[in-house]
């Protein structure tokens, strides 16, 4: 098939782990209702983003994966007959913990997980400190709906994840996310900073001729110090925003999106054919100085 229901789960979090699932699982019904075939969830949505401090109370909150939460939404998908994409906080070993996302499939199969690659430390991001970066590579998924690609929220600023993962086979690239403005920043800070973050996602989508499903938090959390800007949307192949959505409501979505459309703009803007892969070695080096 090529037409695929995509469902987008924009929501807040509390405190209470079990509360979060509750009403993501709730959710993801919501959007089952709606038609949706594929769901995805936010980054570490059964929590409050606990990055905003170094605190190893917070490794409290993680588990392993496969674990209870997967378990939780393996039987949902296979009740529902959808694919569910969850980011996790994931306990692999004692001491070693990974931003992690897992996929269901729509008979409720554990497919994998892909580790978060690119992680930031920035002031209230502190990300760092608690996740090893991936080491899986980059990951497709070939679910009941389609081949899905999944990167998370940092890794959404790098070219180079999405050109692999949909050189991969990616139909659609999902990018779950937890990101927000500080509430002492003006208005116009806020504005720069939401549209590069949309722009250099529909870059990924023109630049690979894929679709990009990205899927943020809202709400305030860090003791009202962050604002979570929501703002979720889907581009088509060609960055034409399908959806968007608002920043401060919580929101289930369902869009169709046609991956049959990827070999129209992938052909008439055959930016695939005329990739230069011999003269790409220097990407492979941090810097490159004259000399």
């Amino acid at each position: 098939m090529s037409k695929v229901q995509v469902g987008l789960v924009q929501m807040s979090c509390t405190a209470d782990p079990a509360a979060n699932l509750k009403k993501a699982v709730e959710k993801v019904r919501e959007a089952a209702a709606k038609g949706a075939q594929i769901v995805c969830l936010q980054e570490l949505f059964t929590s409050l983003y606990f990055c905003d401090t170094e605190d190893y109370e917070h490794f409290k909150l993680a588990e392993p994966v496969p674990g209870p939460s997967t378990g939780t939404l393996g039987n949902l998908a296979a009740e529902l007959n959808v694919v569910i994409i969850a980011s996790l906080f994931e306990k692999r070993a004692q001491g070693l913990y990974h931003n992690t996302t897992a996929i269901l499939d729509a008979d409720g199969a554990y497919l994998g997980k892909y580790r978060k690659m690119h992680i930031p430390d920035d002031p209230a991001y502190y990300e760092k400190f608690y996740f090893t970066p991936g080491d899986l590579g980059y990951k497709v998924f070939r679910t009941r709906y389609g081949t899905i690609g999944v990167l998370i929220c940092w890794d959404q600023w790098y070219p180079e994840a999405a050109r692999i993962t949909a050189l991969m086979g990616a139909e659609i690239l999902f990018y779950p996310t937890a990101i927000g403005w500080a509430t002492s920043q003006d208005e116009d800070t806020n504005t720069e900073q939401y549209n590069a973050w949309q722009t250099i996602q529909r870059s990924h989508a023109v630049a690979n001729g894929v679709h990009v499903v990205s899927v943020n938090r809202v709400g305030f959390e860090q003791d009202g110090a962050m604002k979570f800007w929501g703002g979720s949307f889907v581009s088509n192949p060609f960055g034409t925003l399908l959806y968007k959505g608002s920043h401060d409501r919580e929101e289930v979505t369902v869009v169709e999106v046609d991956t049959a459309k990827s070999d129209r703009y992938r052909t008439h803007w055959p930016f695939m054919r005329d990739r230069r892969i011999d003269s790409y070695q220097p990407i492979t080096k941090r810097f490159i100085d004259d000399e």
